[in-house]
């Protein structure tokens, strides 16, 4: 048994991806995600929650900000990636848990953490972490 909360921001980036297999989106493109962040425990706390969802929304506005109006071509850390919705859902997910790991939305006793880049209606991505 496992219980989650889950969190939404989203991100509105431009980007190019190298390689054929990427057809037009080769080509610079703007692209808008749905972000979702779930917080995963096997038990909840002291207080019946997973997570405090004010502090943990907080936290994912702050690393999709950092993103978001971006080109993130130019991104100094982002350079010589492909920065495709996988890719993306890893770096929240990294800088996510590493947040997490510092005390960023508390006490919490989490198991994993998921993030998940919604692209379409029809198509999305995941990334998750065991804590």
């Amino acid at each position: 048994m496992s219980f989650s909360v889950t969190v939404r921001d989203h991100i509105m980036i431009a980007h190019s991806l190298r390689g054929d297999v990427f057809g037009p989106a080769q080509q610079l493109h703007g692209a808008t995600f749905l972000v979702d962040a779930t917080f995963r425990a096997d038990e909840l706390d002291a207080h019946g929650v997973v997570v405090d969802i004010g502090r943990a929304s907080e936290v994912l506005r702050d690393i999709v900000g950092a993103l978001t109006y971006r080109n993130l071509d130019d991104e100094p850390d982002l350079q010589g990636m492909n920065t495709t919705t996988e890719r993306l859902c890893q770096i929240i997910g990294d800088r996510l848990t590493a947040r997490v790991k510092n005390g960023g939305v508390g006490e919490a006793n989490l198991s994993g953490i998921v993030v998940t880049l919604h692209e379409s209606h029809v198509a999305w991505a995941s990334y998750e972490v065991s804590l």
